[in-house]
């Protein structure tokens, strides 16, 4: 498995996304945490709202039965999501953060993310939340998920040491709006519409690494582009290239990801450890220049 630094942490280049791990029995859950752990893959990716807060229950059980295995792991957590609306006052954040400590049974989580962007967002209380979580040894590192460049500005203006380090963001080979914009520049099309505010560069700009959530999704949970009949061409140039390098459709759409020189972290929500070692095998892959924008075409995309 390749490795990056993030923020200082050796990481993984695809973690574990924890989102659907409610759904296995405690020996399930076991057997796809230590497989991951034997392939290298130590990060895993939670959210105070996933399953109800019963994914990181669900986690910190299995913690309790292996607290040996904690320090091998990279812990990242996120909130600021609330019924019927997102929430970054300080007092949320706090409350939040105690509650995914509290469920995932441990002291501290190397990652916080605030979820999706709070239009009431005060930056001033977000700040104190950070510099309270980082003073009290709760949080080590801090970041986004789902924002734009001028709402990470806006933050970072007031957040001074705790600046965003991350922004997870949807992209896959059907999701890539954001880099179709560039791709399209001062073209009359609907490639050139610039939906994030060139949160891509922005990113590389600044040293942030994007995660990029639901790496297998086309639209917004619509269902996976692999095997699908929408996407005939994209499946056929998949199995095509994937036979190249002895593995399979789904680790190539993650080889595809990383070929990006954005050094991005594909979050892989995937609770079959057999898939997972699909992945694991691609992660160390590098595919060619040409059959990157082979990939990017045959998903239905137009080059100017």
């Amino acid at each position: 498995m390749k490795r990056f630094s993030l923020a200082g942490e050796d990481a993984p280049r695809v973690a574990q996304g924890c989102m659907r791990i409610s759904s296995l029995s405690a020996a399930e859950l076991d057997r796809l945490i230590k497989r991951d752990l034997e392939m290298g893959i130590n990060f895993f990716d939670h959210a105070d709202i996933y399953g109800g807060g019963e994914c990181e229950s669900r986690f910190g059980a299995f913690l309790r039965d292996n607290p040996s295995l904690r320090g091998k792991m990279i812990l990242q957590t996120k909130c600021g999501i609330r019924p019927g609306r997102y929430d970054f006052s300080k007092a949320h954040i706090l409350e939040a953060v105690d509650g995914s400590l509290r469920r995932l049974g441990v002291e501290q989580v190397e990652f916080l993310l605030l979820h999706r962007p709070d239009t009431l967002m005060e930056p001033e209380e977000v700040a104190g939340a950070f510099e309270a979580l980082k003073a009290a040894g709760k949080v080590k590192h801090f970041g986004v998920s789902n924002h734009d460049p001028m709402q990470m500005e806006l933050l970072n203006r007031y957040l001074g040491e705790n600046r965003s380090c991350v922004d997870q963001l949807q992209f896959s080979l059907t999701n890539t709006t954001m880099i179709d914009s560039g791709l399209n520049v001062n073209m009359e099309n609907a490639g050139a519409v610039n939906r994030d505010g060139g949160v891509l560069y922005y990113c590389r700009l600044g040293g942030i690494t994007i995660q990029p959530w639901s790496p297998f999704q086309y639209g917004f949970f619509e269902g996976p582009f692999i095997g699908s009949d929408k996407y005939p061409e994209l499946n056929e140039k998949l199995r095509e290239i994937a036979g190249r390098y002895g593995i399979t459709p789904t680790g190539l759409a993650i080889a595809w990801i990383l070929r990006h020189p954005a050094c991005m972290q594909p979050i892989v929500g995937s609770v079959r450890p057999e898939r997972m070692a699909e992945i694991a095998m691609a992660a160390d892959v590098t595919i060619r220049h040409e059959e990157w924008y082979e990939l990017y075409t045959a998903s239905g995309k137009t080059l100017p």
